[in-house]
């Protein structure tokens, strides 16, 4: 059985990144790599919340941020979910926006994903906040979701 994976707004915005500063150019290709060598090693979703984020504003690969994830699978957003953000927001484990950071967690723990990919290396793919994040899902009986790059899944696959 394939592992699943939830993509956050990170992954369509840097497969189309356009900077070109050494630590950019690297992250597009890396997204790239696993996302057209590794991403049919796993059960691939996102959310409204991550096509949300992609409508707003105007970037250059915008438009194709958002083709790049048009076939994905979304994963509900459900009332239980709205409460589990609160709870991330008033441990403080998550920035205070509602339909940021703590959206993304909430979604890929309630829907149980093997893997929250993302390159939001401040909040969540952060090693120092991961047993912060554990204890609290723990506490709230909720699956925890290994958050990683992209970088970290291309290779072996489970």
């Amino acid at each position: 059985m394939k592992s699943s994976v939830y993509i956050e707004t990170s992954i369509p915005s840097f497969y189309f990144e356009v900077r070109t500063e050494p630590d950019n150019v690297a992250r597009r290709e890396w997204t790239r790599q696993w996302w057209n060598e590794h991403s049919a090693n796993y059960n691939v979703y996102t959310s409204e919340a991550v096509i949300d984020e992609l409508e707003k504003g105007s970037f250059p690969g915008q438009s194709d941020a958002l083709k790049l994830i048009e076939h994905l699978p979304l994963l509900d957003i459900s009332e239980p979910i709205a409460d589990i953000v609160a709870t991330y927001i008033s441990h403080r484990i998550m920035p205070k926006d509602p339909a940021g950071d703590a959206l993304h967690l909430a979604i890929a723990s309630f829907h149980k994903c093997d893997f929250l990919v993302t390159w939001n290396c401040r909040h969540l793919a952060n090693a120092n906040k991961f047993g912060h994040i554990r204890r609290i899902n723990t506490l709230l009986g909720l699956f925890v979701p290994m958050l990683v790059t992209p970088l970290e899944l291309i290779g072996e696959f489970p």
